[in-house]
C-alpha cells in the first residue's frame, strides 16, 4: 500500500489533471463574464446576441475540450500514465474524440482509459458536466432578461 505513493505515474497523472481543471475552469469564468458584459453593451438584435452567447459558450467548450485531449495524449505518452484500449494506433484527434465523449458524459466506451489516466477521464466528465451546467444557467439568466422585458 505505501508503495502507491511513491509512484511517479499517480503524481504526473493528479498533477496534470489539476492544472488542466484549473486552466478550464478559468478559461470558462473569463469567457462567461466577458459574455455576460457583452450582452449588457450590445446593440443590434435578439438573434445576434444569443448566437454570440451560443457560439462564444460553444467555442469556450470545445478549448476545454481540446485542453483535456492535449493533456491525455501528453500523458500517454509516459508510460506511468496508463493506456487506451480499444485501437493499436492513436491519433491526437482520436484523444480529443476522446476528451469530447468524456467531457459530455456520453461516454460511447470504444476507447476505454487504463490504469492512472483514468483520473484524468473521470475528473473530466465531472468538470465537462459542471461547465456545461454553468452555461445553460447563464444561457437560461440571458434568456429571462428577454422574457422580463429587459431587452
Amino acid at each position: 500500500m505505501t508503495g502507491d505513493w511513491v509512484d511517479t505515474g499517480h503524481w504526473l497523472v493528479a498533477g496534470t489533471t489539476f492544472a488542466v481543471v484549473v486552466a478550464c475552469v478559468l478559461l470558462h469564468y473569463e469567457v462567461a463574464i466577458a459574455l455576460s458584459r457583452l450582452m449588457e453593451k450590445a446593440s443590434g438584435t435578439q438573434r445576434r446576441r444569443f448566437l454570440v452567447l451560443i457560439f462564444g459558450l460553444l467555442g469556450a467548450h470545445i478549448a476545454e475540450i481540446w485542453l483535456f485531449g492535449l493533456a491525455a495524449w501528453l500523458l500517454l505518452d509516459h508510460p506511468l500514465a496508463g493506456s487506451l484500449a480499444g485501437f493499436e494506433s492513436l491519433t491526437f484527434l482520436d484523444h480529443v474524440y476522446l476528451s469530447a465523449v468524456t467531457y459530455t458524459t456520453l461516454g460511447y466506451g470504444d476507447l476505454v482509459p487504463q490504469g492512472h489516466i483514468r483520473f484524468l477521464m473521470g475528473t473530466e466528465a465531472l468538470t465537462g458536466f459542471m461547465l456545461i451546467t454553468w452555461s445553460a444557467s447563464l444561457t437560461f439568466i440571458e434568456m429571462q432578461k428577454h422574457w422580463e422585458g429587459g431587452r
